[in-house]
């Protein structure tokens, strides 16, 4: 059995991968290390819509009552409403089973702490190593040390709606609104808050069936809601994923608003209301050059990070930055929240769209994406992190480098969880800049494949 923890979670085909004896194991290692100080650790448990979740959630609870802690579950919730109501509950940690963007077939495991972050590296080594040298950390206790399933308050739901409503100052009341839940763990929530709030909504993807989540729906395929706004007429489309961690916005004429954009018109807002501690936005290494320069433009600055919303919110924890994500729309607005919240960032968008006093199609326009071009060079595992050792692919690079310096960029980095180095290039001429793309991950893969 290889690493169980990924960037976010263990994640895998529900019963062939992520099976429920790993969950049971995960449940058991995870009480056991998030609240060795507890006697009696109180766990909350939420899950998306998938098929699997039921199965996953039982196995999970196993695990947990088995060690003697408490368990609560919250039902079908999105991943960020489990950060928050850890704390609402002051429980000792909270678990979400869901695969996020993933096909149905999929599902996952990931954890937060009692504070609602999610867990370092040296936490989910730690669980790890319990379950890959078989350490039975339960001794099988026996009558009144076993844990329990509490009652969860029927206004779960309520607690983090209401929460939800609390993080916008701007009147939406009458906007016309189309929301894309994905099937997935939004379908609920997102038209309540939005309702509440008095937005004329219109709502798809929420009919959940237990395969049909992130199916031709949601953040990943914004197709269906793009031709909804037109056909509506509507202020926004806004899309979320499986899990509801991620946004992705539609414009009033049906175009597409990536994440790089939404934090430049977030990060905007922030900035004239003096929100924007110390001037910095947090992005990671696959941010858009487009975005940097607009960042710099304003006046600030960017931490860079490497890809994975972890590194995001490690880098902000030490900077103090409060607004900080990646170009698939998982943002954190630190000032808010502890992790991505599709939700919350859809409220601080329209926010920001209103009080602009613009369009978003003419804030977004503000922004300028350089073409990217993203091509997989197919290489041994062991040779991944080699490339620059080869002086033929070094020199390459340079030449790549100084081909497109001031009017683009290269990024060169291997997969964390495949057999490939990823080539990517940014540049105002597409076709040169797919040309350069394919001869290098062509070149890497004659080298190392």
């Amino acid at each position: 059995m290889g690493r169980l923890f990924g960037t976010d979670g263990v994640r895998g085909i529900a019963n062939s991968e992520l099976t429920p004896e790993l969950a049971f194991k995960l449940g058991k290692a995870g009480a056991h290390v998030l609240s060795k100080d507890k006697k009696r650790p109180i766990v909350i448990i939420g899950k998306d819509t998938r098929l699997s979740g039921d199965m996953i959630e039982d196995a999970l609870s196993a695990g947990i009552l088995a060690v003697g802690g408490n368990v609560i579950k919250v039902g079908v919730l999105p991943t960020p409403a489990v950060a928050y109501l850890v704390n609402v509950y002051k429980a000792d940690a909270g678990a979400v089973i869901s695969a996020s963007h993933n096909p149905f077939e999929y599902n996952g495991i990931k954890f937060f702490n009692g504070d609602g972050f999610k867990l370092d590296d040296s936490i989910e080594d730690e669980i790890e190593d319990i379950i890959l040298s078989n350490v039975d950390v339960n001794s099988h206790i026996t009558g009144d040390k076993l844990g329990k399933c509490l009652e969860a308050d029927d206004d779960a739901i309520e607690k983090y709606a209401d929460f939800l409503k609390s993080t916008i100052d701007a009147d939406i009341s009458g906007l016309k609104l189309v929301l894309d839940c994905a099937n997935g763990a939004s379908y609920k929530v997102a038209e309540k808050v939005y309702s509440e709030l008095g937005a004329d909504v219109t709502v798809i993807g929420n009919e959940p069936d237990g395969i049909n989540i992130n199916y031709n729906c949601g953040s990943t395929h914004p197709e269906r809601l793009q031709q909804e706004v037109i056909k509506q007429g509507a202020f926004m489309g806004l899309a979320y994923d499986g899990d509801a961690d991620r946004l992705i916005a539609v414009d009033e004429r049906g175009r597409i608003i990536d994440g790089d954009k939404l934090i430049c018109i977030c990060a905007k807002m922030m900035k004239d209301m003096g929100r924007l501690s110390g001037d910095t936005v947090t992005a990671t290494v696959m941010s858009n050059l487009g975005f940097h320069r607009y960042i710099e433009k304003m006046g600030c600055s960017v931490e860079v990070t490497s890809v994975g919303d972890r590194y995001v919110l490690e880098s902000m924890l030490k900077t103090g930055s409060k607004i900080g994500g990646e170009q698939s729309g998982h943002i954190i607005f630190l000032n808010h929240t502890t992790t991505g919240d599709g939700i919350l960032s859809s409220l601080q968008l329209l926010q920001a769209v209103l009080m602009s006093g613009k369009k978003a199609s003419e804030l977004s326009d503000e922004i300028e994406i350089f073409p990217q071009v993203l091509r997989n060079a197919k290489v041994k595992n062991e040779n991944k992190n080699k490339f620059m050792e080869d002086s033929e692919v070094k020199a390459a690079i340079e030449k790549v480098e100084k081909d497109v310096a001031g009017l683009g960029r290269l990024l060169i980095r291997p997969s964390g969880t495949e057999p490939l180095v990823r080539v990517m290039l940014e540049g105002q001429d597409v076709e040169h800049i797919t040309g350069l793309a394919e001869g290098l991950a062509s070149l890497l893969t004659k080298r190392f494949g």
